[in-house]
């Protein structure tokens, strides 16, 4: 009876630890694949995070768009305001829903980040998302949105290029690589060195050398640990984790590797590239560690392939990575190679 006892009581406990925790174990959804854009195709432009409180950039998102070659549908709630957001929760999420419903959109672009879209998860129509598989783009904040949809559905999403993003070359010819021709390329950094002797941008610097396979899986380092331990990320078993973040203090990035370690998520990855995080000096004085030292506190001692230095990131320059394909890692030279194409 003791005995009894004790294991109907270590299966309650059992059963209760994950909402003690706050922790979820998603199973791994079969991964789904957009179809890919093609020339006159129509993309839904919504504000799922902050408002844009000007009209100038909103125009230009549009035109960049065009000018791919794509025709533009804006959201209902694209310019609204409530406070700091593009219009109230239910609103954006409408918004959102509306446009992987409508049958006449066949992908659909984030005007922007900021903050908010984790705001939204919960009115999100899943179903509807299940339903009609379509190409979502963005990064920053949309972070939240492209690995809650990957985690429900298995909807392969793209951290890339956003609305208001400075449309250059260099990102255009990386989404129309992924988005456009189906293609699964190697991405490497510019090895360009301009007018110096050697490269001082954009270098790749290896934390940990190695290859590694995996779902890459990832995008902002502050909107990923904001919803770590709900019902709206992937598994991470075996996945290559990316990161990148934008103003913040080194501490605070100490702060959030320490929660991803805590977590048990740096412990089940396979390999771990970080691109960049614009802005996050050491504060001034001699009290500060330093980015290269906390991934030697953090990631070097996991034993992975590990890099630093990707283009991702709140850059100019940056890559369309899709949010739930195979990729391969070569942490030597600083490479992600997809393994197949992200879209149909």
């Amino acid at each position: 009876m003791q005995d009894r006892r004790r294991f109907l009581s270590t299966l309650g406990l059992a059963a209760l630890a994950p909402l003690a925790t706050g922790a979820f174990s998603p199973l791994r959804q079969q991964a789904v694949l957009p179809r890919r854009l093609r020339p006159g195709d129509t993309v839904g432009l919504v504000a799922p995070s902050s408002m844009v409180a000007e009209s100038l950039p909103i125009r230009i998102a549009r035109e960049s768009i065009e000018a791919l070659g794509l025709r533009v549908r804006e959201g209902m709630y694209t310019r609204a305001q409530y406070g700091y957001f593009a219009g109230r929760d239910a609103e954006r999420a409408d918004d959102l829903n509306r446009m992987f419903r409508d049958p006449e959109v066949d992908a659909i672009f984030a005007l922007r980040g900021g903050w908010g879209a984790a705001r939204i998860l919960p009115l999100l129509d899943w179903e509807a998302i299940r339903a009609n598989p379509k190409i979502l783009l963005g990064y920053s904040d949309v972070t939240a949105l492209l690995l809650a949809i990957h985690a429900r559905t298995g909807l392969i999403t793209f951290h890339g290029p956003m609305g208001i993003s400075t449309w250059t070359s260099f990102p255009v010819e990386h989404l129309r690589s992924v988005l456009f021709r189906a293609e699964a390329p190697t991405f490497a950094n510019p090895a360009e060195r301009g007018d110096t002797l050697v490269q001082t941008r954009d270098r790749v610097e290896t934390i940990y050398p190695g290859m590694a396979r995996g779902r890459l899986l990832g995008g902002n380092l502050t909107v990923l640990t904001g919803i770590l331990g709900s019902q709206y990320l992937p598994e991470w078993e075996g996945a290559i984790l990316f990161l990148e973040d934008v103003d913040e203090g080194i501490y605070r990035v100490d702060r959030m590797l320490t929660q991803l370690a805590l977590a048990g998520v740096l412990e089940r990855i396979s390999g771990f590239v970080f691109g960049k995080c614009t802005n996050c000096n050491p504060s001034r004085g001699y009290g500060s560690l330093t980015m290269e030292e906390l991934f030697r506190d953090h990631i070097a001692p996991l034993g992975i392939p590990a890099w630093s230095g990707a283009m991702i990131g709140h850059i100019t320059e940056q890559w369309t990575l899709p949010v739930g394909a195979e990729a391969e890692i070569d942490a030597s030279h600083g490479t992600i190679r997809l393994l197949a194409p992200a879209v149909r």
